[in-house]
């Protein structure tokens, strides 16, 4: 047979479904419009699923029964979308619960930071903050969130991802946990230093002591030397009892900024094999407040413990042409085998792109929330 002609057919058959494509979405834009008028919701899954079972019975084999299928599931997403569209734009179902500010308040404010004095915590607080800042620290990520959540902060900082560690997933879940919300974020370079009393030299050091993953982040250096290592909870506080205990066969493994607060000396830096290594800490609030610069938009949702329920959540970013720069899941507590997904995307709540794209998400998701617009 002819290719060229085969092709032609193709062609003709193509611009006939286009044709009807269009068709159908104007008559869709009709059924959008009469459930403006009678408040009824976009999304049907019981009617979706009776459609589908209708359009597969209509093939002669599995295989065409399984594209059908797949082809229609897109038609009716894009369906819902322009009715997304013009919900969003004709009713208050795309107005969010977020107030724009100019810049965030800081005077007077008080921040609350996670670990000891030193800690990296706290030198990402002071690059975002000032110097001058008001701050308090706290024991665990959780008393952080606690503190922002009653009032007693205004805010917190704290690390949400290691660059070679991956992310922290107790703040992931946190986040979920507390009606608190990002408004800020501060990248700042991890660069490990071993950490002496005045006076040591490297020749003195027996002991090390520092954080279990600041250990490993620094295997090679002191692998090279074969001092003992023991874990702490936080770098800073090795830094702390290397400098409250005063022996010069003692060292940690923190940063710079960490000794300077405890007066200890740099014997030798950077000492962690990977000198790229950067943390980046969210600052977290109890508003519902984002800038009107901002240009990135963390959310997490549920979604339906089936087949393809994660690719259509997702198709609305790419529908509306929104670049989704991370994606994370976590497991459901009390639930097996179901996850949470976090997703990071550019974009401002004003913009009604996010705004279209975050009323799909809401309507189709078993559950969403949006963390902050930073």
């Amino acid at each position: 047979m002819d290719l060229a002609v085969l092709r032609e057919q193709i062609d003709d058959i193509d611009s006939q479904l286009v044709r009807l494509y269009e068709e159908r979405m104007e008559v869709c834009r009709q059924v959008a419009e009469y459930k403006l008028q009678t408040g009824r919701k976009v999304f049907d899954r019981a009617r979706e699923e009776e459609k589908l079972a209708k359009v597969r019975a209509l093939t002669h084999n599995s295989f065409n029964g399984q594209g059908v299928t797949e082809l229609f599931e897109q038609i009716m997403a894009m369906s819902r979308k322009l009715q997304y569209q013009l919900l969003t734009s004709r009713t208050s179902a795309g107005r969010l619960p977020f107030l724009p500010v100019d810049r965030l308040d800081t005077r007077n404010a008080r921040v609350v930071f996670q670990g000891a004095e030193g800690a990296y915590s706290q030198a990402a607080m002071v690059r975002f903050f000032g110097e001058e800042v008001d701050s308090v620290h706290v024991d665990s990520f959780r008393d952080a969130m606690g503190a922002i959540d009653e009032g007693s902060a205004d805010f917190a900082v704290l690390p949400i991802e290691n660059s070679t560690a991956g992310i922290v997933s107790e703040i992931y879940d946190l986040l979920v946990e507390y009606e608190n919300y990002i408004v800020g974020e501060q990248i700042i370079r991890i660069e490990h230093c071993l950490l002496g009393t005045p006076g040591a030299q490297l020749s003195d050091i027996r002991t090390v002591y520092s954080h279990p993953q600041s250990l490993m982040q620094s295997s090679r250096f002191l692998a090279e030397h074969g001092w003992q290592q023991v874990s702490m909870p936080n770098n800073a506080f090795a830094a702390r009892k290397v400098a409250e205990e005063g022996r010069k066969d003692q060292a940690a493994v923190a940063g710079e900024y960490a000794g300077k607060v405890y007066g200890l000396s740099v014997l030798a830096k950077p000492v962690n094999n990977n000198s790229a290594n950067s943390t980046r800490f969210i600052i977290v609030t109890n508003q519902k407040i984002f800038r009107r610069d901002a240009g990135k938009v963390s959310i997490c949702f549920e979604v339906p413990h089936e087949s393809g329920s994660l690719y259509h959540m997702l198709s609305h970013f790419i529908y509306n042409n929104l670049n989704m720069t991370k994606i994370e899941s976590r497991p459901i507590e009390g639930r097996n085998w179901e996850y949470r997904f976090f997703v990071d995307f550019e974009g401002n709540l004003a913009d009604s792109a996010v705004r279209n794209a975050l009323c799909g998400l809401r309507e189709e998701a078993s559950n969403m929330k949006i963390l902050g617009n930073y």
